[in-house]
């Protein structure tokens, strides 16, 4: 056989395959434990994709490391469509964060569609600190001579940590880190009074503020959250600031483009689904579908950004 004939028939193949995917159920890896935001939001999708490709999607939870264990097991699975990858802006820190990663993350994936973005949401305690807006916050952790506040993170270089090491730079606020073992503990910290402050992913802290436990002060990406309208962007106050999270469907490296473009229209259609939309909003998150192109330009502006924010911090993982 030529090798025009071989390549050809191999390309036939390569069609072939895609034609037929998918042909069996798909795991979607989420990188962090069952329950937290990434998680409820990679079931809601994995549940709406069942009706778009007439497969089921299985969610399977490889917590560890930052989302690191996770993310080698998809970019060292088969690229043929049947194991995804639902990655997160953590995934983009961690390139920064650790001195050494298992995989590369722009060589071992194919980018398919971003899923949303999610806000953190500067919350405190008011039973304990008695400050009404951002603004005193501010002017009140300024004056403080002989004392710190202390401000509470799921761990040192997490979007929790990221978000304040932020604050503290623009404001020249010196708030005291004190990491804990997961978000659940962290906020629990604020709730018992341990802490003074957090910056917390929205749908972790929402019941409590519904509750009147703790009180927003403002939120951290450019605009404001349609679930707190009277709550601030940050950016408002301190010009400039955002820290924007995401999450998004990634796909081992190599996975054939009629199968990451047909995936991609998939999900496009999940995230117009009305019933997603609302589910996505009480979550405080905004959908936003990508195509795979769009996506990866993406995420070419933001390794330098959040590489920006893990240096401000002084955040290192081993």
């Amino acid at each position: 056989m030529t090798l025009a004939l071989l390549y050809g028939a191999l390309a036939l193949q390569g069609a072939a395959a895609a034609d037929a995917w998918p042909s069996k159920p798909i795991k979607l890896v989420v990188t962090f434990p069952p329950g937290g935001s990434t998680d409820v939001t990679g079931r809601l999708i994995a549940d709406k994709l069942r009706g778009e490709l007439g497969q089921s999607v299985v969610v399977d939870n490889r917590a560890g490391a930052g989302g690191n264990i996770g993310a080698d097991v998809v970019a060292k699975s088969p690229p043929d469509g049947y194991t995804l990858l639902m990655a997160t802006s953590s995934h983009i820190t961690n390139i920064s964060l650790y001195k050494t990663l298992p995989y590369d993350f722009m060589k071992d994936f194919e980018p398919v569609s971003t899923i949303a973005f999610i806000p953190n949401v500067m919350v405190i305690n008011p039973s304990f600190l008695k400050v009404g807006s951002l603004q005193e916050f501010i002017a009140y952790a300024k004056n403080l001579k002989d004392t710190k506040l202390n401000f509470a993170t799921g761990g040192s270089g997490t979007s929790y940590h990221l978000s304040n090491a932020t604050f503290n730079a623009m404001t020249g606020i010196d708030m005291e880190h004190i990491p804990y073992k997961g978000g659940a503990p962290a906020v629990t910290a604020l709730l018992g009074g341990e802490v003074q402050v957090i910056f917390a992913p929205l749908i972790e802290v929402l019941p409590h503020i519904q509750a009147g436990k703790l009180k927003p002060l403002g939120v951290t990406t450019r605009n404001r959250s349609s679930l707190l309208p009277d709550v601030p962007a940050i950016g408002e106050v301190l010009p400039g600031y955002e820290v924007a999270l995401w999450n998004a469907i990634m796909a081992p490296a190599g996975t054939p483009k009629d199968i990451v473009d047909k995936l991609d229209k998939a999900i496009l259609k999940v995230l117009a689904d009305p019933d997603v939309k609302k589910k996505l909003a009480e979550q405080g998150s905004d959908p936003s579908g990508k195509t795979p192109e769009e996506f990866k330009a993406f995420i070419a502006t933001e390794i330098p950004k959040w590489a920006k924010l893990v240096k401000l911090s002084g955040a290192q993982a081993e």
